[in-house]
């Protein structure tokens, strides 16, 4: 009882810190994300063991020209393009049953763009031609906390078929589509009061950010399982690290940021 108290209250305390930076103002949002981001940067360190501290001079420095001195197209989509392409390749170190040990240098390059990278697409995704969408941004919050919730509810009931149960042993089959499928209802409703996309590219763009998240929250699990610890860190208390919070939407974030690009690009 009192772990489901504790656990409950620090949901509470994260959902409304995200939405007061959220909608309080696009400085207070940009700032909490890049703290966000340090401190999964910090606990990347430890999962992985990376040592010295230039991984956050280098973060920073990224982060830092992309949100507020790169307008550049082509950069952009240069970064976006990296991002996504160092993410598809730890897929293949997910799906991968040999052991792999990384290289100092490969561990940098994949914190700071698996990591810092997606962190700073999630930072750019509800700017558009200097606006500041921030019901668009709750909406892929909203997304990604139906698809957790409901695929923990539905498996904990229905759930028979494992996952990946050397990586995830709790995680089934039966809850990965129950999330998906709540995920399209709120999609639904979020067409609804968030207008700026239309109800496909809602369903779309939810299918994109639960399929993609889903692979995120199962590459920390492997991070976590080779590290031999439960949590990435133990800042948020019941809940684990803030990579444990963040790494659906970290991982997420890059497509997210090429689907709705794709949006405005077809419409």
């Amino acid at each position: 009882m009192k772990e489901i108290l504790r656990r409950s209250l620090t949901g509470v305390l994260y959902v409304i810190l995200l939405l007061s930076a959220v909608f309080l103002n696009s400085d207070a949002f940009d700032f909490l994300f890049m703290v966000f981001g340090l401190a999964c940067l910090y606990e990347f360190k430890r999962l992985t063991h990376l040592r010295g501290y230039y991984i956050f001079i280098a973060y920073l420095g990224l982060w830092w020209a992309y949100i507020y001195l790169v307008s550049d197209k082509a950069l952009i989509t240069l970064l976006m393009l990296f991002t996504i392409t160092i993410n598809l390749a730890l897929l293949t170190f997910l799906f991968s049953k040999k052991e792999r040990s990384f290289t100092t240098i490969q561990k940098f390059i994949i914190g700071l763009f698996y990591i810092g990278g997606g962190c700073i697409f999630l930072t750019m995704i509800p700017y558009k031609d200097d606006k500041f969408a921030q019901f668009l941004i709750m909406g892929i919050f909203i997304l990604i906390w139906v698809s957790d919730t409901f695929a923990y509810l539905v498996g904990k009931t229905l759930g028979r078929t494992k996952l990946y149960p050397s990586i995830s042993p709790k995680k089934t089959v039966e809850g990965s589509l129950g999330g998906l499928i709540f995920a399209l209802i709120a999609a639904y409703f979020l067409a609804k009061y968030e207008t700026t996309l239309s109800l496909n590219q809602w369903l779309i763009l939810a299918t994109v950010i639960v399929v993609t998240g889903g692979l995120g929250d199962l590459l920390e699990s492997k991070f976590k399982r080779i590290a031999g610890v439960k949590d990435s860190g133990a800042i948020l208390p019941g809940h684990g690290g803030i990579l444990d919070r963040l790494d659906s939407l970290v991982f997420a974030a890059p497509f997210a940021y090429l689907t709705l690009n794709l949006f405005s690009y077809v419409s």
